[in-house]
């Protein structure tokens, strides 16, 4: 299957009265509909890594391929544009707007990259009925409970219909009953639609729900497991 993901030897510095090292060397190869976990202590690169890959964040050198081409030949426009139409993000806080309903939360993207309003609530109202809450539609985010909420900020990542789903510690505000059912829905919408997921998570259960786990130490990629039930066992690192 093809790599959708690339690195090669990605570095990234962050510079003020003491330069912090946050990625020194990252080789990392992610194939098309993977779902692949990012683990490691606090502070060891993760965050900053997600942010490099999806273009959210500049990297100091290094190569990185998104589906074969390299973000640091784009834009910004041309990030800022691959970005709105092949990528979806998923974050612990759900950034939801308050006093947008659930349909108007989803919908949003596709309306800042000019879709006609009329087509954009039919694909929002899409997405929801994919993860189960078309009938939460009108309802607003403080209306919903914690795994609700979850729920629609990952409808509001399939709305423009995305390669790539980035998400970022995706289960870190639900108790244990809700993450779990988030954790089968992205194994679900990324099973039976092929999407790529990566995952930026502290939770072994997310890890091992996925197809292989990253393991992350002071900014390299050291090791890349294959969970095999509750099991994981070491594999070559790229």
């Amino acid at each position: 299957m093809a790599a959708i993901v690339e690195t090669t030897d990605v570095c990234k510095t962050y510079k003020g009265k003491v330069a912090v090292p946050a990625l020194n060397g990252v080789d990392l190869c992610i194939e098309q509909g993977e779902m692949v976990a990012v683990m490691g202590p606090s502070g060891c690169g993760k965050t900053t890594l997600l942010n490099c890959l999806s273009g959210l964040d500049h990297f100091d050198s290094g190569e990185v391929l998104i589906e074969g081409v390299s973000l640091a030949a784009m834009t910004d426009r041309e990030r800022t544009d691959h970005r709105a139409r092949r990528m979806g993000f998923v974050f612990q806080f759900y950034n939801l707007i308050p006093v947008l309903t659930a349909a108007e939360n989803v919908e949003l993207p596709l309306l800042v990259s000019g879709t006609p309003t009329k087509e954009s609530r039919v694909r929002a109202i899409e997405s929801l009925a994919m993860v189960g809450l078309a009938e939460r539609a009108g309802h607003l985010p403080e209306e919903l409970s914690g795994g609700e909420r979850q729920r629609v900020t990952i409808a509001r990542s399939l709305v423009n219909d995305p390669a790539l789903v980035w998400a970022d510690e995706p289960t870190g505000d639900l108790d244990s009953q809700k993450a779990t059912e988030i954790v089968a829905l992205m194994r679900r919408l990324n099973q039976e639609r092929g999407l790529t997921f990566v995952i930026v998570t502290h939770d072994i259960a997310v890890g091992r729900a996925c197809d292989r786990i990253v393991r992350m130490l002071d900014g390299r990629v050291v090791d890349v497991l294959i969970p095999e039930g509750s099991d994981v066992r070491t594999h070559d690192a790229a």
